[in-house]
């Protein structure tokens, strides 16, 4: 049986946007879409006389949120395997748990949030920090062309091994008929000479030498077997973040992992994870390290 696409509706443009990209991938991957409204108004309106038979107005504009939302993804697929539900809990709780059965779990970046002009919502950063399956987070905006078809971009870090996002960017590649550009960013720290004695010849040569040869590493033991996407390298200097929203123009996906929880759950998402999710221009995917 096939884990559902989770996408997270609030009503908002936002939402909207997330809702047509979890619809789309459901169907392109033939997975079924799972729609969650989720909200505490209920924990509240228990606290409601027992004889009061009408029906709170929060609950009627919840059911008709998730109802419209499933008929507007039915409009864009006919075929589409689509149920939605309204949670009575806290948003980021709610899709956490929903994330221990999903494919991944889609959302807007930015929700109804007090702040209307913040980059990204708390939802999608509390989740995308928590979540047990991939996250993908859908910018406001379109970007200002269109992508190309089928590219998708994922960071390599330091792991000597493919890590779960490699292996995810890999199969969305393959899925998409696509091709999969490997980024590897490297940076000559300034007080490195060229009498460093871990170094011969110019820093920033060794250093670059040492990114490529790590890259082909990793992609070596990356399984493509019967894969018939196109594996591109891309080393570049300077700082990740920046390498890879600049590699994601033109992506329709971009892959970044998560650098494990470790002893304190919840400190997943380093400096690298919250710049790509507030400025990359296309769809960022974070996977969670399963290691």
């Amino acid at each position: 049986m096939q884990l559902p696409i989770v996408v997270g509706v609030d009503g908002s443009a936002g939402s909207l946007r997330a809702l047509d990209w979890a619809a789309a991938e459901a169907a392109r991957s033939q997975h079924p879409l799972r729609i969650v409204h989720a909200s505490l108004w209920e924990r509240y309106e228990g606290m409601r006389p027992t004889f009061d038979t009408e029906r709170p107005a929060e609950q009627v504009l919840a059911e008709h949120l998730v109802a419209s939302a499933q008929e507007r993804a039915q409009l864009l697929d006919a075929d589409l395997d689509v149920v939605a539900d309204v949670q009575p809990e806290d948003p980021v709780k709610a899709l956490v748990h929903e994330s221990h059965e999903a494919a991944m779990v889609v959302l807007g970046s930015r929700g109804r949030g007090r702040i209307a002009g913040m980059l990204l919502g708390s939802v999608s950063l509390a989740l995308a920090n928590r979540s047990h399956c991939p996250v993908v987070v859908i910018p406001a905006m379109a970007p200002s062309s269109q992508p190309k078809p089928g590219r998708v971009v994922v960071g390599i870090g330091d792991a000597e091994r493919p890590t779960a996002a490699a292996r995810f960017a890999l199969a969305q590649a393959i899925s998409r008929h696509g091709e999969l550009i490997a980024v590897r960013a490297w940076r000559c720290p300034a007080h490195e000479t060229a009498d460093h004695p871990l170094l011969s010849g110019s820093p920033a040569s060794a250093h670059r030498q040492r990114a490529e040869e790590h890259l082909d590493d990793v992609l070596t033991v990356l399984d493509r077997t019967g894969s018939e996407a196109a594996v591109h390298r891309s080393v570049e200097q300077g700082p990740v973040h920046q390498i890879l929203i600049e590699a994601a123009t033109g992506a329709e996906l971009l892959v970044v992992g998560t650098r494990g929880a470790g002893r304190h759950h919840g400190l997943r998402l380093g400096p690298v994870n919250h710049s790509v999710l507030h400025y990359a221009p296309c769809p960022v995917a974070v996977v969670p390290d399963t290691r």
